[in-house]
Parts: C-alpha cells; sequence; structure tokens
C-alpha cells in the first residue's frame, strides 16, 4: 500500500537516517580539504589524540576501525608531522602516539570550518532548537555505542 503506509516512529526514523548518511556523504564529499595531503577520514585520529597519547590499537578502538586501516593513516600524519610516535610510559616496549602542534593547529582549522558549515547550514534554527538537538544526538550517539559494545543489543 505505497502511499497509505502508516509507519511507526523508530520507522520513520529510520527513514530520515538513512537520508542524513547520504546527504551527509555528498556533503563531506564537497567540503573542501583542509589540508592537502591529510584524508578527511583521519580527522576524528587527530580529534582523539588531541586528548592525549593513545597507543594504534586504543585509538583504533576509540574510531571503531581496523587496526591496519588506523595505522596507515597514522603513517601519513607521522610523515605530515601532524602526529608523533614515542614510547609507552607503562610498557617501553610499546609505542603511543600523540598529536604534535601541526596536529592541534589543523584540528582547530577542522572544527572552525565545520563549525561555519554548521552555522550557515542552521542558521534559522533557535540556539534552543540546536541545543536540543545536540541533547538528543549525544543521546543517541551513546546509545549506539553502548549497543555496538553489547552483543545482546546488537540487530541480526
Amino acid at each position: 500500500m505505497v502511499g497509505n503506509d502508516v509507519s511507526t516512529p523508530e520507522a520513520t526514523l529510520g527513514d530520515e537516517l538513512v537520508r542524513v548518511f547520504k546527504l551527509m556523504g555528498v556533503a563531506r564529499q564537497r567540503m573542501p580539504r583542509h589540508h592537502p595531503q591529510v584524508d578527511p577520514m583521519a580527522y576524528p585520529l587527530l580529534h582523539h589524540l588531541h586528548r592525549g597519547p593513545l597507543r594504534v590499537s586504543a585509538l583504533a578502538d576509540a574510531v571503531h576501525a581496523d587496526v591496519s586501516t588506523i595505522s596507515r593513516q597514522v603513517s601519513t600524519l607521522v610523515d605530515l608531522g601532524f602526529v608523533t610516535r614515542g614510547p609507552d610510559p607503562d610498557d617501553g616496549r610499546a609505542q603511543v602516539l600523540s598529536a604534535t602542534e601541526e596536529g592541534a593547529a589543523l584540528l582547530r582549522a577542522i572544527r572552525e570550518g565545520r563549525e561555519r558549515w554548521l552555522r550557515s547550514l542552521l542558521s534559522d534554527w533557535s540556539e534552543d532548537d540546536v541545543r536540543s538537538f545536540t541533547v538528543h544526538l549525544v543521546r543517541l550517539a551513546d546509545d549506539l555505542e553502548t549497543s555496538l559494545s553489547d552483543p545482546d543489543r546488537q540487530t541480526p
């Protein structure tokens, strides 16, 4: 019965999430790069390393990615001077990654660009609308993260 479907709130949300993910993918492709040699997929790495040093495995866990993928992205960031490798103070055999000053500057530029884009995109939203949406988005992200770490809550 196309056109007369009775939809649940979850079905409507699912449809809108698919639409938003697709549109965000297009927007990401159209956005200018903040550095010509840094893949935007590596931006979250700088975000996590800016908080403090991490091993590659911990960084991969933080961004929910494969260690080999993160290792390749980190190698590029190290070669470009945005990340350094150093000895792990807790285990001298292991290495930790840290953002450099150049990496922190790139992260600031990324955040400033994203904030300008969002300010323009949401120009007709009130500050209360943005805050309310953010609260719900954080809750969704937290529940999703919990779900991904709990096999009993994962979808079949």
